[in-house]
């Protein structure tokens, strides 16, 4: 007990000392944890520590991110990939496989080990990319959607490589495999015990296996989830509903081992089949922090795993080895961005993002010096490149930062970059609601500036002769390119909530003279809105749910008049509302366990309350103020008198 305790301690205390002090320094998360790792590995190594063990418990961390990635992704935007997916990823598998195994050919290595070293290589790590363009912000930019695309993909590959690895097995390696085996025969043990549904069976019982595995998981999550949680929300305690989602990922990845598949496949599709449930968000709540803590718990041993002896051994080998396989990879990802339209620092997001090998290289390293298909020495150097190259991958990203993607922050016309003149009007975002404030100020002759970071959007744009900037409107240098100093106004139209917080919250210290006009996401989200400076804030469903109210008085026979003034009654009764509960409202209470908000809100409905009885008395009475149309029955009283 004590040991696992002071390993749980060690691990805890490099992550929470390392990443905050790497994240202060702009190096990101991924390589704090990293460093962290490369801190504690002579403990490790002084308490001989299996770092190797942890780090295989630890890649459940990837399981539960795909299948958080598949929660964001309604089947229809999966299917609409499917071009870049098989597109992209199988051209970049396959001529990535097909360079390294003609380089390691060329260096003396036999075709079947050039090509187990091609395959393995070929993979780019999952954990790293997904985490650093979350972070980032940078996942539904062309980049980002174009390596989640390839990263699929190569998910898929593992499955057809596994099986591919046996059959290139030398018989010279088998041989001394199996006479080594005198000491401890700790392969054969394993596979002796391992579970598996389809270990001894014919090929097309194996298919038959997999393909009812994958329907389980299909009618599961289709039929099963509803009643399941259903049944498990009756019982009110978040802890069970936490136990009940651990248990459905740990479930389905368990269910794909069985059968042979990725796990992190396997999830993945159950996050999609789930993107549609009303338990979507609660799932994502409650798998987020476990999927975080094993990710960092992951990289930790990454860095920890790192052979230094035999590092500085090869040193000069091992460096020139893994850069070598950075820019080849890099330079097969450029050219198919070219070949499929990613355009700008998209491209150079797409290419340097995924130039590193994979954490499925430490198992297909592993399976290949079990199968006799790689000797141990070479496995050995080649786990340093795999490491080494994960290691660099924060620092490229950085590079992409401070380097490529300011000299991108230009004007997307193509026409050099001039001042903006007064009285500009900037849109941070052009989806489904800025682009309709932006119809709508074109429409009665002004001209915004549109940023947003999809090139494809912004492509179809500039066919319109529109002003359009490529990027992340939340970043300061973007906002400058786009002339934020001469702006009269900022409409920020972006979609996660988070973001738009600290866009204005940026814009309303740094630039108070410009009037934000913000998207908000519900009412708290107002809240924060307010607090953070701005005071035009528009809720992204209110006015179209004011207007299905305006109609369903409507169709319960109130005049249209009539409804259209209870209608504005309710907005101007809203926004008050709004403005007077803003300043009590507190995010860390629960609106319930406020007082002071209770309080004013009971009073503030009472007053309305009030107002509205005086107003129909008023209106009964016929002393009300304003017009009212005349009912029908006068209208057809009128014309038998005329």
């Amino acid at each position: 007990m004590g040991e696992i305790l002071f390993l749980a301690f060690v691990f805890l205390c490099a992550g929470v000392v390392a990443v905050p002090i790497a994240s202060r320094l702009g190096l990101g998360s991924v390589l704090g944890y990293l460093i962290a790792g490369i801190l504690i590995s002579p403990l490790l190594a002084a308490f001989k520590v299996d770092v190797v063990s942890i780090q295989h418990f630890a890649e459940f961390g990837v399981v539960m991110m795909l299948f958080l990635v598949g929660l964001e992704l309604e089947p229809r935007l999966l299917w609409d990939m499917r071009n870049r997916l098989i597109g992209l990823g199988g051209l970049q598998v396959g001529l990535t496989t097909l360079l390294i195994m003609a380089a390691a050919m060329a260096l003396g290595q036999s075709w079947t080990i050039a090509l187990a070293i091609g395959l393995t290589l070929a993979l780019s790590s999952t954990a790293i990319v997904l985490q650093t363009l979350n972070e980032k912000g940078l996942m539904k930019c062309d980049g980002g959607q174009g390596s989640f695309a390839v990263l699929l993909f190569q998910d898929i590959a593992v499955i057809p490589m596994l099986a591919l690895m046996p059959l290139l097995a030398l018989p010279e390696l088998a041989d001394a495999l199996a006479g080594g085996h005198g000491h401890g025969n700790g392969h054969d043990g394993d596979h002796g015990h391992t579970m598996s549904l389809v270990e001894g069976l014919a090929g097309w019982q194996q298919a038959l296996v997999t393909l009812v595995a994958v329907s389980v998981v299909f009618v599961g999550g289709r039929y099963l989830t509803r009643p399941m949680f259903n049944f498990i929300a009756t019982a009110n305690l978040r802890e069970i509903f936490v136990a009940a989602a651990l248990l459905w990922v740990i479930g389905i990845a368990l269910l794909m081992t069985l059968v042979g598949l990725s796990p992190a496949l396997g999830t993945f599709l159950a996050g999609v089949i789930l993107a549609n449930s009303e338990y979507r968000h609660e799932l994502e709540s409650n798998i987020d922090p476990f999927k975080g803590l094993l990710l960092g718990l992951f990289f930790i041993t990454v860095g920890a795993g790192i052979n230094f002896a035999l590092l500085f051994e090869n040193l000069s080998a091992i460096v020139l080895l893994t850069l070598g396989l950075i820019v080849l990879k890099a330079s097969v990802l450029f050219g198919l961005a070219i070949a499929f339209g990613i355009k700008g620092s998209d491209r150079w997001l797409f290419s340097l993002g995924l130039a590193q090998a994979g954490e499925f290289g430490f198992v297909l390293l592993s399976f290949t010096v079990a199968n006799a298909v790689i000797p141990k020495p070479l496995a050995d150097q080649l786990l340093l490149v795999v490491a080494l190259s994960m290691l660099l991958t924060p620092l490229l990203f950085i590079a992409y930062d401070k380097l490529i993607a300011p000299r991108f922050v230009t004007d997307e016309s193509g026409e050099p970059d001039e001042d903006l003149p007064e009285g500009a009007i900037i849109i941070a975002g052009h989806g489904r609601f800025g682009g309709v404030v932006n119809r709508m100020l074109r429409g009665l002759g002004y001209e915004p500036t549109v940023v947003d970071y999809s090139s494809s959007q912004l492509e179809m744009l500039r066919a319109f002769n529109l002003r359009v900037y490529f990027g992340d409107a939340t970043r300061p240098d973007l906002l400058h390119a786009a002339g934020i100093e001469n702006a009269k106004m900022l409409v920020v139209a972006i979609d996660d909530r988070e973001q738009i917080t600290n866009l204005v919250q940026y814009v309303a210290q740094n630039h108070p003279h410009v009037h934000i006009v913000s998207r908000a996401v519900d009412r708290p989200h107002v809240y924060e809105l307010y607090a953070a400076g701005c005071r035009d804030i528009i809720r992204e469903t209110f006015d179209s749910s004011v207007r299905a109210g305006r109609s369903a008085l409507e169709a319960l026979g109130m005049h249209p008049f009539e409804a259209e003034r209870r209608s504005r009654q309710f907005v101007d009764y809203d926004r008050r509302s709004l403005a007077a509960l803003a300043d009590v409202y507190d995010p860390d209470i629960p609106v319930h366990e406020n007082s002071a908000y209770l309080q004013r809100f009971r009073k503030i409905r009472e007053e309305n309350e009030a107002l509205l009885k005086g107003e129909d008395n008023a209106y009964s009475k016929g002393t009300g103020l304003g017009w009212s149309p005349p009912s029908i029955a006068d209208v057809e009283a009128e014309q038998d008198r005329s």
